[in-house]
């Protein structure tokens, strides 16, 4: 019997039809030369060996009596493999395949829905054939592969806790290893076994356990906390001066973002659109200009967003600011895949979206990011994951769950300021191709959570040499999602022409299909990105100055409308038809010394 920590039980609490709580992975397989049968089938049967590798195959949850506290996990006595792995596409002979984007519709249509809390925690859906598109970018044409679509209940486990899962059910190889079978000696929790005297008790015995680590943990929080703060607030009165004595404004360290359509309630219907880029080029890149890859993954996402505001809506004024969920998660328990649990936070990013200049957004970025770094050094040890149990269901559960359901469906969400305009996590996961019942995993596009007020996630993972964007919204939030994603890998084009010091080699994208190289423009002139150490600050001092310029047929005072030239045209899935980026000026990189320490911290929510 293991009760639910306090952040795995808010995803419980807080989920609503409109708002599931649950994060999930899209991936294209590559069948073994001349496999035979169905993929469905070979993959019920290669994951029935393994349910006893990863505790969330199995567990199911308990809820206390009266709800007084938090749920508790136990074994099922049972699990139904048919219920939780369906075929996703036609199993009727002669049925054409699905096109990926067809299968990318029924992704979201699925990721939209509840999972059942009768059952373990988890559902997996396979596409025994989908056909990718052709060299030209045509919806068919392209060769035939698999598809595995999964989704996982977010109290169940985080996203680093995810890629521990994922190690327990894939393999390195074509050919699956052999595993052991379960221990038949080994007693397992069940819920017949569970008495209610102690369930009351362990309830009782969490919360005041909570509370005393809390009153132990208080000195060194209040010591921490006033060191953090005392640093901010001094930093804040010697700009107060030096402003005092040159009559410039003081601006306030913190402040809000602007108002976006991604900014409103949420309903259940979703999109899901992917992106992919070559990792070494993005780690190179983010070399290139003293900065990390996280950094670089930022920054296309920021000039994305500006190119799809820009084409489909109006630009604020102001920067976009990204909340991006940072790991809490200790190296010593980082390989443990018993420890699934939630230990995230959550951090705040401008994006520099209002700047023009894409030098002068690079530093801007790196400028918020590494404030960021050195705050979450300090702090990172003080966030709390859990808090006490008793009576949270109804506080949490209750009361939250109403303001936070009416912030949505009321249309406050929409008017109310808001301190972030969408949600990115970087997740680092496995540098080598995973193989799954013999077929191989082209790619690794995850799918996370929206919720009222935050329409737009995007989540990056690394895999096996690649950059793959899952790009999840609301429908109504983000209506040409393909624009989005289009955008992310003209971003990237755009920053191979500013930002890399070697030769650009083809891109390889998930489907397997191979753009042409982009023509390398003549990179002549003294204009540098500045390193985080000497120049970020300079560069940024003008930002407010360098927003887009205002136009005629304003819709908000807080933003522009600008005609904007449609983005190059650059599949995500690997056409060809790629145009060349356009530069005002060629700059030329210098070579900056790189971050010592690199934002190694951001993981999914």
């Amino acid at each position: 019997m293991k009760s639910l920590t306090g952040l795995d039980a808010t995803f419980l609490y807080l989920e609503t039809p409109e708002m599931p709580m649950h994060v999930g992975s899209f991936n294209l397989c590559e069948l073994p030369a001349g496999f035979q049968g169905s993929f469905h089938q070979e993959v019920t049967r290669h994951i029935a060996k393994r349910l006893h590798l990863a505790p969330v195959f199995s567990r199911k949850l308990v809820f206390m009596p009266l709800d007084l506290g938090h749920p508790l996990w136990v074994e099922a006595d049972t699990v139904d493999i048919g219920f939780h792995i369906r075929r996703a596409d036609n199993a009727k002979k002669g049925t054409a395949p699905m096109t990926l984007a067809e299968a990318h519709k029924l992704c979201a249509e699925l990721h939209g829905e509840l999972i059942d809390r009768n059952f373990p925690l988890w559902e997996f859906y396979v596409f025994d054939r989908i056909q990718l598109p052709d060299l030209s970018g045509r919806a068919k044409g392209g060769k035939i592969v698999a598809g595995f679509f999964s989704k996982i209940h977010h109290a169940a486990l985080d996203g680093k806790g995810g890629v521990m899962l994922a190690h327990a059910m894939l393999d390195l190889s074509p050919v699956p290893r052999t595993v052991a079978p379960p221990d038949p000696a080994r007693r397992r929790k069940l819920a017949s076994d569970l008495k209610l005297g102690k369930m009351i008790g362990s309830v009782f015995s969490s919360s005041l356990g909570q509370i005393v680590k809390a009153a132990k943990a208080l000195p060194l929080a209040a010591n921490t906390l006033g060191s953090t703060l005392g640093k901010t607030l001094g930093s804040t009165l010697a700009r107060q001066s030096t402003g005092s004595a040159t009559g410039a404004t003081v601006k306030m360290p913190m402040r809000l973002a602007p108002a976006t359509p991604f900014n409103a309630g949420i309903t259940s219907g979703r999109v899901f659109v992917t992106a992919t880029a070559p990792l070494a080029e993005c780690k190179a890149m983010g070399k290139a200009v003293g900065g990390s890859f996280n950094d670089i993954v930022l920054w296309i996402c920021s000039t994305a967003l500006r190119n799809y505001l820009l084409q489909h809506h109006s630009l604020p004024k102001k920067s976009l600011v990204a909340a991006m969920p940072v790991s809490l998660r200790a190296n010593d328990t980082a390989g443990d895949a018993t420890e699934l649990g939630n230990q995230v936070s959550m951090s705040l990013v401008e994006l520099g979206t209002h700047l023009a200049s894409p030098l002068k957004r690079m530093n801007a970025i790196m400028a918020s990011t590494g404030k960021v770094k050195t705050s979450m050094q300090s702090l990172k040890g003080l966030l709390p994951t859990d808090y006490p149990s008793l009576l949270a269901p109804w506080l949490v559960g209750g009361a939250a769950k109403m303001a936070f359901s009416a912030y949505g469906t009321s249309g406050i969400a929409s008017r109310l300021p808001v301190v972030a305009n969408l949600v990115i996590s970087n997740v680092p996961g496995p540098p080598v191709p995973l193989y799954l019942a013999g077929a191989q995993f082209l790619s690794f596009h995850p799918l996370s959570i929206v919720v009222h007020g935050l329409a737009l996630n995007i989540t990056i993972q690394t895999y096996a040499g690649k950059v793959d964007f899952g790009i999840v919204a609301d429908r109504q939030a983000l209506p040409h999602a393909q624009d989005l994603a289009r955008a992310i890998e003209a971003a990237f084009a755009q920053a191979q022409t500013l930002m890399s010091t070697a030769p650009r080699a083809p891109r390889p994208f998930a489907t397997g299909v191979v753009s042409a190289p982009v023509s390398t423009p003549v990179i002549d002139t003294q204009t540098s990105v500045k390193t985080r150490k000497k120049a970020v600050t300079q560069e940024t001092k003008s930002a407010e100055s360098d927003a887009a310029p205002p136009t005629r047929g304003r819709k908000r005072a807080d933003t522009v409308s600008i005609r904007h030239k449609p983005a190059p045209n650059v599949s995500s899935h690997g056409k060809s038809a790629v145009k060349t980026v356009k530069t005002v000026k060629a700059v030329k990189i210098t070579q900056a010394v790189p971050r010592k320490n690199s934002a190694k911290n951001s993981a999914k929510a």
